[in-house]
């Protein structure tokens, strides 16, 4: 019998300071590394659309020292798109309702959403913790083991 082996799962990780200008650096790694993957459309713009939201908690809300970094981690694999962002504060994210006259307050909603699976824990190894979301392809066959439990960024 014929035994065939499926490729190990693609990760592309990276550090930006804290500073909401990163957000929109994130962005941009994230869309071009899913073109690199040729990710389809849909799913990348998702990913990057839920990346920013992630992001975008950990700048305004990671209430950390100075020089801390956030870090964000995607791994494709399995048929899945993973993507975790990781600050140093402690404090987990809890999703709340947004009046209609509130300008914040919705961004885990839209990640409860459209993301086919997320949540949040404390690191391993570290300061801080990690939320993480996984958007499933359309018709991927599994290239690989699922991205994971909610591996760590470091």
């Amino acid at each position: 019998m014929e035994r065939t082996t499926s490729p190990p799962p693609r990760e592309f990780e990276w550090r930006l300071p804290r500073s909401p200008r990163s957000v929109g650096r994130a962005r941009s790694l994230l869309a071009g590394q899913a073109r690199d993957w040729k990710v389809p459309d849909d799913v990348a713009d998702t990913a990057v659309l839920l990346l920013s939201e992630l992001m975008t908690n950990a700048v305004r809300h990671g209430r950390v020292p100075a020089g801390r970094e956030v870090e964000a981690r995607c791994v494709l694999g399995g048929g899945v798109l993973r993507v975790e962002v990781a600050d140093a504060s402690d404090a987990l994210p809890c999703p709340r309702s947004a009046g209609p006259d509130d300008e914040s307050g919705r961004g885990l909603a839209l990640v409860e959403l459209l993301a086919d699976g997320w949540g949040a824990r404390p690191r391993p190894y570290g300061i801080g913790k990690a939320v993480w979301f996984e958007l499933t392809l359309p018709g991927a066959e599994a290239d690989g083991p699922p991205p994971g439990d909610g591996g760590s960024p470091r």
